[in-house]
Order: C-alpha cells, then sequence, then structure tokens
C-alpha cells in the first residue's frame, strides 16, 4: 500500500498505521506520541497529539477525511495522502492539544526528576503556545508511595495509561488503574494494596512526564550532570541489558534502554533495576548513544576524552605549559 506523508511517499504493509508509517519515513515526519507504545497491546487513543490531516483518504475515495484523525489509532489505505508538520491547521490544532495536557499540569521542571528526559517538556517546547489561557484553580494531589521504590505524583500525570497497560501485559496481579470519571479520573492503587512484582519498575520507564519516579533516585542528580552508558549482566529473570547512568564511578540509577522514540527496547527486572548499583556488576559496553537535541547531549560526553586529548596535543605543539606545570 502506498501512503504519502509530508509529500514523501512509502510503500508499507496492509494493517500500518500513519503513525508506524511515519516512523518509518523517520523523525523529521512522525508525529508526536504520548500515550501509544509500540510494545504495548491497545495503547494509544488516548492524549490526541499525534493527530494529523488526511487530505486524502484513498485511491479509491480521494475525499478529504473531515477533521484530524489519531495516527496511532488510523490504519493507512491505498493513495492515501496525510499532512503532518506541513499543515499549519493541524499544527494550530495540535497546540489546542498540548495546551490541554497542560492545563493541570504543574510548573516545577526545576524541581522535577524528569526534567531533561520529559516528553511532555519536549512537547511543550515543540508543539505548544507561550502563555496559557486557563485561569482557573489546577487539580492538585498528594504524593503518595505505590511502591516500596515507586513514588506517584497524581497532579503531573497526563492519564497516558501506559502504567497501567505494562502492569496488564508484563507482570502478574495488576494491582492499579484509572479510578473515577472524567476530570476526576486519577491513577490509584487497590485499597491497602501496592505495586510489588519483579517488574514493576518498569512503569517508571514507561511515564513520559514525572509521576511515577525511582524513589531511589529523586533528587539525586539531574540527568544532564550524568554520563549513561550501555551495560549488561547475567540475569535469570531478564535479558540483563541495561542503562546504567553514572556520576564518575557511582551507579545512580539503572533503566531500559530507549530507542529514538523513547521506548523500551527490552523491559527489565527490580534486581537489574535496584539491587546492582555497583559498577564491577556490570559489564560495559561503552556510552549510550543520546539523540542530540536532547537537553542531556549538550555535554557532549562521548567525545570528552578524545577533545581534552587533542587541545592537549595543540597545547604541546604550540609550546604551552599546563597551569598544573607552572612555576
Amino acid at each position: 500500500m502506498k501512503v504519502t506523508i509530508d509529500g514523501i511517499e512509502i510503500d508499507v504493509p496492509k494493517g500500518t498505521t500513519i503513525l508506524q508509517a511515519a516512523r518509518m519515513i523517520g523523525p523529521e515526519v512522525a508525529p508526536p506520541a504520548m500515550c501509544y507504545y509500540t510494545k504495548l497491546k491497545t495503547s494509544g487513543g488516548y492524549c490526541r497529539t499525534c493527530i494529523v490531516k488526511v487530505t486524502q483518504g484513498s485511491t479509491a475515495n480521494p475525499n478529504p477525511m473531515p477533521k484530524p484523525v489519531a495516527s496511532c489509532r488510523t490504519e493507512v489505505m491505498d493513495g492515501m495522502v496525510v499532512q503532518n508538520v506541513t499543515s499549519p491547521d493541524l499544527l494550530e490544532a495540535r497546540k489546542g492539544v498540548v495546551e490541554f495536557l497542560l492545563i493541570n499540569h504543574p510548573l516545577d521542571c526545576p524541581v522535577c526528576d524528569q526534567a531533561g528526559e520529559c516528553k511532555l517538556q519536549d512537547l511543550g517546547y515543540e508543539h505548544g503556545s507561550a502563555k496559557t489561557r486557563y485561569e482557573f484553580k489546577r487539580r492538585e494531589y498528594e504524593m503518595i508511595d505505590i511502591g516500596d521504590k515507586i513514588k506517584l505524583h497524581m497532579t503531573r500525570c497526563i492519564l497516558c495509561y501506559r502504567c497501567v497497560k505494562v502492569c496488564d501485559q508484563i507482570t502478574d496481579n495488576r494491582v492499579h488503574g484509572v479510578v473515577h470519571r472524567g476530570d476526576a479520573s486519577e491513577i490509584s492503587t487497590y485499597i491497602a494494596k501496592a505495586i510489588d512484582n519483579d517488574f514493576s519498575g518498569n512503569v517508571i520507564d514507561v511515564c513520559p512526564v514525572g509521576a511515577l519516579t525511582d524513589k531511589t533516585f529523586r533528587f539525586k542528580q539531574r540527568v544532564w550532570f550524568t554520563k549513561p552508558v550501555d551495560a549488561h549482566r547475567k540475569c535469570d529473570k531478564c535479558s540483563g541489558k541495561t542503562r546504567v547512568w553514572l556520576k564518575g564511578e557511582e551507579v545512580v540509577r539503572v533503566t531500559s534502554r530507549m530507542d529514538q522514540w523513547n521506548e523500551a527496547e527490552e523491559f527489565i527486572c527490580n534486581s537489574c533495576r535496584y539491587d546492582h548499583k555497583r559498577t564491577s556488576d556490570w559489564v560495559i559496553e561503552g556510552p549510550t548513544k543520546i539523540s542530540r537535541h536532547s537537553v542531556i547531549s549538550q555535554n557532549h560526553y562521548e567525545h570528552l576524552n578524545e577533545l581534552k586529548l587533542q587541545v592537549l596535543k595543540q597545547q604541546k605543539a604550540l609550546g604551552f605549559m599546563p597551569l598544573d606545570k607552572r612555576p
């Protein structure tokens, strides 16, 4: 099946969604997505940030679709023509969606542990407005512990349902979900229950905002001051392939490895995530490849040692004496 997205034509298999087709082309035309997650069945269709404009339904029916559609839930039809970043109307509609997502979201980025790797932060800068029209009191909740190592800050939640689906599909005995309806909806555990199973920590990795955070990492370090490396260990519960975040020689946290869409390549167990906080526990494979537009990449940590060597060579060639060796 042929589909054209922002003027780029691509052949895709039957059953492919518009979002998947756009991702096959590349990030330059792929819509943002806050709730869709490739490895979680039935995810998508909640946040509406991935809306696109279909200007031609198909070759058989060339009429445009009357309203923007969620690209994560709309399958491609042969001859379909789609606009994403090339449609000013669509970008304006997406700006409205982002405004709704931020209506109750607190402006606490400076103290939020998700800062620097928050998809809502990126979405706000790339597709949001500079100011809000909302003047009413924001929804607020008390922070609670929903596990011995998981903190829930419901005030930040955008109800993407990712944490619910990950517990439904990769863990046993899900004990949390969405309660109430409409603007009173919230993530909560069943009465007197806490999330406690071997893969519960993955709810932290799939959360696109700072609603679910790692209590062992909270307020300890900013991600842009840490060095992420790919590492592995022999594990009988999961693949053992992780991303280890270092501050000097200290392991400050362990997470799943993320692909270019910020989705976990493989879910990891709690033993790998929490119980192995020494570099000797891991086989370090090398620096993680970080997206160049992200905040964390600004340190250019992958090339610091090489840069230092080049500077020293140039100083030596020019006859400079290092400061620490001057009389």
